[in-house]
């Protein structure tokens, strides 16, 4: 009787694990499609509202998928700067810093990686397929507007995924990483943790394997602390809030010490997650500016 009691118990502690793993796995996988935050991303419309000229450009991912942009033109026609969004956000994240860019002579690119605006069979795999929506990108801007001098600057997820491309492709010039996580299992387990209460143990592993498999992807590679040492000659600029509730401070001290030279590190004292504009926008802009400028020849 009490060996039959372990057995069902046992059945229904594993049966529980596995539908808490395929529920959060979903989680992970599926965005909802949602408006602009303007607290946040502070400029939601197209490029005129800060009398941005702009155009419309698109271009094809290596796996099929047609992402919109901005293409905002500047005095220099061999520097640009891909602007690359976080998680369940879309290009108007990084345009609180294209005004400033354009005014120091850069061209700014801002565009939408794979989202399920585009399509509601579209999921997010924290970096892992949205790689090839940068390369996508950098293609763009090397062949279309024939440019040399790439620099990059992303955000939150945006940041994960312009670290391992930059590691692999070294027509990224210069990188600056704003609220990037170091390990993406790591950043999920936290936030199972603070959201739900959830310990790491057993559940997380469960996830990550559901998380892999209806992802078509591998977890180890969606680590940028594994990567960003590879960048490398090529500079790195780390820019972290200490008051961050969705990629803790520590990923940012993680990705930093994980760097080499040459690297700066922008440790944002109450700065929250990718608001460090909204924190002191001058020192936002001026310091993001003047990185490109000293590096990007």
């Amino acid at each position: 009787m009490i060996k039959k009691i372990i057995i069902s118990l046992s059945l229904i502690f594993t049966t529980l694990l596995l539908a808490a793993g395929w529920y959060f796995s979903s989680v992970i996988l599926q965005l909802s499609v949602e408006d602009c935050d303007q607290e946040h991303y502070v400029f939601c419309g197209d490029p005129s509202t800060q009398n941005i000229k702009f155009e419309n450009v698109s271009f094809t991912s290596a796996d099929g998928l047609t992402l919109p942009g901005w293409y905002m033109a500047s005095i220099d026609n061999n520097k640009a700067i891909l602007l690359v969004h976080g998680r369940g956000a879309d290009r108007t994240e990084g345009m609180r810093y294209a005004k400033p860019l354009i005014a120091a002579g850069y061209n700014v690119l801002a565009f939408d990686m794979r989202h399920p605006r585009q399509n509601p069979n579209i999921i997010s795999t924290m970096s892992f397929h949205e790689k090839k929506d940068v390369s996508a990108a950098l293609d763009f801007l090397e062949k279309e507007k024939h440019i040399k001098n790439i620099g990059l600057m992303g955000f939150s997820m945006g940041a994960a995924t312009g670290i391992i491309v930059m590691a692999k492709d070294k027509r990224v010039k210069v990188g600056v990483f704003s609220g990037g996580y170091a390990n993406g299992m790591d950043v999920l387990a936290e936030q199972a943790k603070k959201l739900y209460g959830l310990p790491r143990y057993p559940l997380m592993p469960i996830v990550e394997k559901f998380f892999e498999w209806r992802g078509d992807l591998d977890a180890d590679e969606i680590n940028p602390e594994d990567y960003i040492g590879q960048i490398s000659p090529r500079p790195v600029y780390i820019m972290h809030g200490t008051a961050d509730q969705t990629v803790d401070f520590s990923h940012g001290q993680r990705l930093y010490a994980a760097a080499k030279q040459p690297k700066q590190f922008w440790q944002a004292q109450g700065g929250r997650h990718t608001r460090l504009w909204q924190l002191d926008k001058q020192k936002a802009e001026n310091s993001v500016v003047e990185f490109f400028d000293h590096y990007l020849k």
